[in-house]
């Protein structure tokens, strides 16, 4: 893909992240099916205290919570803030939201089922505070997402997307089985986009100190990021035997564990005029 420009801010990057995300085959996900081990896996990590500490809240405001899936993010937001709107595409996610919420008597929370692209300003109204905690990496119209996100928050927009270490060891399997690593479009790629909309955004890389853990190597395998439902017999032979070569019994606690396979987030934020 190439255009010929002379002055670079007339890059139309929005596209370029498009023509990326597209060659990726697998960037979606059925998160139906990936609900009932998230909330598991995703607090395995020290991302949840890390973003708490960079978000820009008070006990008044409303938040948008784009891409909240089974609510690690929003319940907690709910304690902090007058009213959260969870807008997630997983019937399952918001499900698993919804009860417990119930059960912990939340009743400051309020979901929406619909992708986070087909949103619009008029049906969810304006809202404090924006937040899209990991969930905007897969979606292909990103510029005009990025316009109703910007219309719809009165204060604050915050963004984390994959850091360039987050897929280390699942691109390192993939050179491993002589298979092409295509990536998910970089930050850089929607930092610029938003300077081109005229919205001159912070950007900060969350510092996760976690490794990753497992019981076992069948737990590595299926930690949803390999991708298991796109591998035949023969690949998850080699990724069991990937795990083997790289993966670390630590002799204190009997957990497996290699210290570049942890999570990279960037955080991307702007404070409304």
């Amino acid at each position: 893909m190439k255009q010929c420009i002379e002055n670079p801010n007339e890059l139309k990057w929005d596209e370029f992240w498009a023509y990326e995300l597209k060659q990726k085959e697998d960037r979606g996900k059925d998160w139906d099916k990936a609900a009932a081990g998230f909330h598991k896996r995703a607090k395995k990590d020290d991302y949840h205290d890390l973003l708490f500490s960079k978000l820009i809240l008070d006990e008044n405001d409303s938040v948008l919570d784009l891409g909240c899936g089974e609510g690690s993010i929003t319940l907690p937001l709910a304690k902090k803030v007058k009213k959260v709107t969870g807008v997630d595409s997983s019937t399952k996610m918001l499900e698993l939201l919804n009860q417990r919420a119930q059960e912990e008597d939340f009743d400051n929370i309020e979901t929406i089922l619909k992708p986070l692209e087909d949103i619009t300003y008029e049906e969810v109204g304006p809202h404090d505070v924006v937040l899209a905690s990991r969930s905007l990496n897969g979606i292909i119209p990103i510029k005009e997402t990025l316009d109703t996100i910007n219309k719809i928050a009165n204060k604050y927009v915050f963004i984390t997307l994959f850091g360039p270490e987050n897929w280390k060891i699942e691109g390192n399997f993939n050179e491993y089985i002589g298979k092409e690593n295509k990536h998910f479009p970089g930050h850089d790629y929607l930092f610029n986009i938003l300077f081109n909309m005229g919205i001159y955004a912070n950007v900060e890389r969350l510092d996760i100190k976690a490794y990753r853990e497992y019981d076992t190597i069948e737990e590595a395998m299926d930690n949803g990021k390999f991708r298991l439902d796109l591998l035949n017999d023969e690949e998850k032979d080699k990724l069991k035997e990937y795990l083997k070569k790289i993966l670390t019994k630590n002799p204190e606690t009997g957990k497996l564990y290699n210290k570049k396979d942890k999570a990279d987030w960037i955080l991307i934020w702007w404070k409304k005029d």
